[in-house]
């Protein structure tokens, strides 16, 4: 704003000298009035008007003689305002003032034709109050254009634009550009809209970085490092207000994207009551590519072939005193890179020593699968192996030495599944139903169906949405046909199955051979609840209840139940499943049921 200093002669009444001096006042405030009468130079009511050497008037005043006395200018409102609003030089931007991190220099070099649309308008800060300091002094400089306070009287009034109300966003959350984000609130210009900055052009037509007059117009033209007093509001001479726009919130984003690693090479054991002590090694390929077959020994040590496609390659060695598995499987997400529907294929040899027979299977399977929903996923696989039994424990068992030596079977299997847990190990939440309808023909002819279902609620939980209870309950209900042969049977019993019995130990049972059954109805509830805050050890209280017949038939005489309570805990080096530690106390059994109190799963992967 200028400040006008106007002196006059107290002794002189003449009417023409107030005259002048009233029109003087109102010139600066930027009125537009009528010029005074000429009065001849050297009369009573001539005033000396002076005004700094860096104001030019667009009119030359009269000059009238006025004494030392000093008074303020009142401010007056103009009754005929402008139609063009003026256009202001701003001072340069000081070099201690910084926006955004860079100098004044550092504005003043850059191009204002460049367009930005991630820069957003900000106050320029200073170290001094938003002072201008003159580099490498230390001493406030007075921007050019600009006329310093008075050094006596008092300080002219400011005039403070008051947008209207409903023009003013609501900033009460602290946003961006909210009060108490370094300076003034910056008003409702877009960014990227007409006059709003990021527009493509010069600043003669854009809101520039350090400009602190949020309400504008688009002929409004207010250059980098405006000149504002942070105790002083938003001021805003000769502006109009105009209608609020609402904020366009835009921010950078970089992404870097770098490739996972994709092969792994597992090496972990276990031991538990069910399959005895075993290790186990993976080799796996996330990344796999079939095609690319290596060009040089180069290309195998660098680990360029066999890579780059996306498909999943597995070998897994499970060595063990009761079992042992070695398998190999490939698969690919997308059939011929672009159908939505996964295919694998894998081969496997297997060993198994059970208590009344030694198990040797070998074969392949094919699959071909299709994900409905992210939840709902259905599958067709072929199997074909071959099943040699030896080593029976006791003889004359008709069931048993029928099936003794080599069988070929070949199985259709038609899969549906819907997952909603949250979790494969130790899950909280959500549920898991499957039906499986299996086909075998080759030497024996039968059908086989089985649906299991899983359901978690999750009881209560902390704040922080950790020490989850959980009640689980499942089911498993299965049937299969009557040429079904002995290997193929339904068993009970174990960690598995029915906890409170050995494995296998809840089955049919023909002349001391466990020979299993052609129905199997199984089913638990478990309350799981944490012992520790960081949930490192969880408390388990459950009942385990079924059975296993002969026959496709219930027969309550033959219905199993044994309660329990049982400890997990999880130690993440040892990998996500967690140890595992359960009693069961049987209180309704068959009587050639073989129990056991206490079963228990160790395992750990590196």
């Amino acid at each position: 704003m200028r400040q006008v200093v106007c002196t006059h002669n107290p002794t002189s009444k003449n009417f023409a000298r107030g005259l002048g001096c009233v029109w003087m006042l109102l010139g600066a405030v930027g009125c537009q009035l009528p010029k005074p009468p000429a009065l001849p130079y050297g009369s009573p009511g001539q005033t000396h008007h002076q005004l700094p050497a860096n104001l030019k008037p667009t009119a030359q005043p009269t000059a009238l003689t006025a004494p030392k006395q000093v008074t303020s200018a009142p401010a007056v409102e103009d009754p005929q305002p402008a139609t063009q609003p003026r256009e202001r030089t701003a001072p340069a931007l000081s070099s201690s003032a910084k926006i955004r991190g860079q100098t004044g220099d550092d504005w003043a070099s850059s191009s204002t034709d460049e367009f930005d649309n991630f820069r957003s308008p900000m106050v320029a800060t200073d170290t001094n109050q938003n002072r201008y300091v003159t580099p490498n002094t230390g001493v406030p400089s007075q921007p050019q254009g600009i006329k310093p306070p008075p050094t006596t009287g008092q300080a002219p009034p400011t005039t403070v634009f008051q947008p209207p109300m409903n023009s003013i966003p609501n900033n009460g959350n602290l946003g961006y550009g909210a009060q108490g984000y370094g300076g003034p609130s910056y008003g409702g210009e877009a960014y990227g809209t007409p006059g709003g900055y990021g527009a493509p052009g010069s600043y003669n037509t854009t809101i520039a970085p350090g400009a602190t007059q949020g309400f504008v117009t688009n002929e409004a033209s207010i250059a980098p490092g405006v000149y504002v007093d942070p105790m002083a509001g938003i001021t805003a001479p000769d502006v109009m207000a105009p209608t609020y726009r609402p904020r366009e919130r835009i921010a950078p984003l970089d992404l870097y994207l770098q490739e996972a690693r994709t092969g792994r090479i597992v090496l972990g054991g276990s031991v538990n009551s069910d399959l005895g002590v075993a290790g186990n090694v993976i080799i796996e390929e996330r990344n796999f590519d079939f095609r690319r077959l290596p060009r040089s020994w180069q290309d195998l040590w660098s680990g360029q072939a066999f890579r780059g496609d996306g498909q999943n390659f597995r070998v897994e060695l499970m060595p063990g005193n009761l079992v042992e598995r070695y398998t190999a499987s490939w698969s690919t997400p997308r059939l011929f890179d672009y159908l939505p529907y996964s295919f694998s294929v894998g081969g496997f040899y297997y060993t198994r020593r059970f208590r009344d027979w030694t198990e040797q299977r070998i074969g392949g399977r094919a699959a071909l699968g299709y994900e409905l929903t992210k939840d709902l996923s259905m599958s067709s696989e072929l199997r074909l192996e071959d099943v040699k039994m030896f080593e029976p424990r006791v003889a004359g068992v008709q069931e048993l030495d029928d099936a003794l030596g080599s069988t070929d079977l070949y199985t259709a299997r038609f899969r549906i599944a819907h997952d909603t847990r949250d979790s494969p190990f130790m899950s909280t939440e959500g549920s898991l139903l499957e039906l499986v309808y299996d086909q075998v023909f080759g030497e024996f002819d039968y059908p086989r169906g089985q649906i299991n279902y899983s359901k978690y609620f999750m009881m209560r939980e902390r704040l922080d949405g950790g020490g989850r209870h959980t009640l689980a309950s499942s089911w498993r209900v299965g049937a299969t046909g009557s040429q079904t042969p002995i290997f193929e049977n339904y068993f009970a019993g174990g960690y598995s199955t029915l906890r409170g019995f050995s494995f296998r130990g809840a089955s049919p049972v023909e002349g001391d051979i466990q020979v299993g059954g052609e129905f199997m109805f199984l089913g638990s509830l478990e309350y799981v609840f944490p012992l520790t805050a960081d949930e490192m050890l969880r408390g388990v209280a459950f009942v385990d209840y079924g059975t296993v017949e002969r026959d496709i038939e219930f027969n309550s005489e033959n219905f199993r139940i044994a309660p329990g309570l049982g400890l997990r805990v999880t130690v993440p080096a040892l990998g996500p499943a967690p140890l595992a530690f359960d009693f069961a106390y049987p209180i309704n059994h068959a009587e050639t049921d073989d129990r056991q109190i206490f079963s228990f799963f160790m395992g750990f992967t590196r």
